[in-house]
């Protein structure tokens, strides 16, 4: 009965945790307590060196573990590790082979010592204890209870080992992947030599360093959420998330709950608890694009979340804490929309305590060249086939004043891979693009103008219409037609408009 509660108590310790070192020293002082079996120890190989160490000693005395390894086929535990039998020795001292490295064993006391396995025929480590000075035939009873406990220990170390093999190769799968990502999003991805690319470069690299929030300047298309991704990535908050955001495609109810949250029944369609964006980025830095879209009464939410670092879920009434470094971007002009009093004096202040201003890429001719390498090399992954640009093609690109920015400049150099079937982009292939001409002059758009005030256009015609007069930048087409950013976005969805990128 003494066995098998000893049995059934180890059980208990073997199967309640994944520390192994800790847990066979439990299991050593069970055997001291329950069995009467002192001097317990635990040998284990170690897998990724090979060597048979220690892992867990009992005595009655408090003992440090010492730093003891056995050769192959050293000493009683070595016998063991080679032959895969238990060994009982009914007194240690008439035991020539014993080392006594420990100094811990009593030499008038038995020894014990069991193999581990761990799911084949070659042991893993050596179970080892001094129990009473009995008779043989006690001894023999020790041994199955010993070897019974050293089958449920090879178990946990083959668990364990395991566990600890699947988290180094998550932890190495990790850091591969924020590496990957370090790299997809950091400076490299960045391009440009100028001196207005420079000053951005310099100014990213110091802001990176420090919490501050960053308010990034330019026209759409320059840019801007690279800029932002190269600042996470660089910070000391790059281990944590980065989450994504664009103001200007959402109305205001929906903004509310995509940044703070909702409970479940908070309103019609909330059939569960929504985590919002800010809780996202819990840690980590939140990209607002198109800040400057944001009504005058969510400017107000915003503002005191900014402020106090809290928000409350819509329809919920717990107050939560965020740790979240803000960036924001827009290509409008605040200091107007401040002064027309069409944006919060106080959150363009708490917005802009670091701007970057990215400039046009028509101020920057010279990065041309690089940044169509890099794009063609970009390209050339996308569609997994060797591209290369001429010489040719790229005086050509020079000569456009790209309006649409490093955006259309992507967009015209896909038309020309596509237009290109051995996968070199020359002057022909620009020229094939629509874009602009082999003499470097920029074609008229196709652009048919419609009166949007016309009462004959229906709704989604009047859209299509703006957003054609626009480019596609849904911002230019809100002005054209009286509305919000938000209201474009809407109407686009609700009006099932597919959207062109120009």
């Amino acid at each position: 009965m003494k066995s098998f509660n000893t049995l059934y108590r180890v059980s208990e310790l073997l199967n309640r945790s994944l520390d192994l070192q800790t847990t066979l020293k439990q299991v050593l002082e069970v055997l001291h307590a329950k069995a009467a079996m002192a001097n317990g120890m635990a040998i284990l190989l170690d897998p990724h060196s090979g060597k048979l160490l220690l892992n867990a000693v009992h005595t009655p005395e408090p003992h440090k573990l010492p730093d003891v390894h056995y050769l192959e086929g050293e000493g009683l535990v070595g016998r063991i590790m080679a032959t895969g039998d238990s060994l009982v020795v009914e007194r240690l001292a008439d035991a020539p082979a014993f080392l006594d490295r420990l100094g811990i064993y009593d030499s008038e006391r038995p020894f014990v010592g069991v193999p581990i396995f761990a799911g084949n025929h070659t042991p893993i480590g050596v179970l080892a204890v001094q129990p009473p000075r009995e008779a043989k035939v006690l001894l023999q009873d020790r041994v199955q209870l010993m070897e019974m406990i050293a089958n449920l220990m090879g178990n946990s170390v083959r668990l364990s080992w395991d566990v600890e093999s699947e988290r180094k190769n998550l932890t190495n799968e990790r850091d591969s992947l924020r590496r990957a990502i370090k790299g997809e999003h950091g400076f490299d991805n960045v391009i440009g030599s100028s001196i207005r690319m420079k000053q951005v470069f310099e100014q990213v690299r110091q802001v990176a360093k420090w919490d501050t929030t960053v308010l990034i300047r330019g026209q759409s298309g320059t840019g801007k959420e690279l800029i932002a991704s190269a600042i996470h990535y660089n910070s000391p908050r790059s281990s944590a998330t980065f989450i994504k955001l664009n103001c200007a495609a959402l109305p205001d109810n929906l903004l509310e709950s995509e940044l703070f949250g909702h409970e479940k029944g908070a309103f019609t369609g909330a059939s569960s608890q929504h985590i919002g964006r800010f809780e996202q980025a819990d840690g980590g830095t939140l990209f607002l694009d198109e800040i400057g879209e944001i009504s005058p009464t969510f400017q107000a939410k915003l503002l005191r979340v900014l402020q106090e670092g809290e928000l409350q879920r819509v329809g919920g009434t717990k107050t939560l804490k965020v740790d979240v470094r803000i960036i924001a971007a827009t290509n409008r002009d605040l200091e107007a929309e401040v002064a027309e009093g069409d944006f919060r004096e106080d959150l363009y202040y708490r917005l802009n305590v670091m701007p970057i201003q990215v400039a046009p890429l028509r101020e920057r001719i010279e990065d041309v060249p690089a940044l169509a390498r890099f794009l063609v090399n970009k390209l050339s992954k996308r569609q997994n086939r060797p591209l290369e640009i001429k010489d040719n093609a790229i005086r050509l690109l020079m000569q456009h004043p790209w309006p649409g920015n490093v955006r259309e400049l992507e967009n015209c150099l896909e038309r020309a891979a596509i237009m290109s079937q051995e996968g070199c982009i020359d002057q022909d292939a620009i020229g094939l693009t629509g874009v602009i001409n082999l003499q470097g002059t920029p074609l008229p758009a196709r652009v048919q103008t419609v009166d949007l005030d016309d009462p004959e256009l229906d709704e989604r015609d009047r859209v299509i219409a703006a957003l054609e007069q626009a480019g596609w930048v849904q911002a230019k087409a809100a002005r054209l037609l009286g509305m919000t950013a938000r209201q474009v976005a809407y109407r686009i969805q609700i009006l099932d408009i597919p959207v062109r990128k120009l």
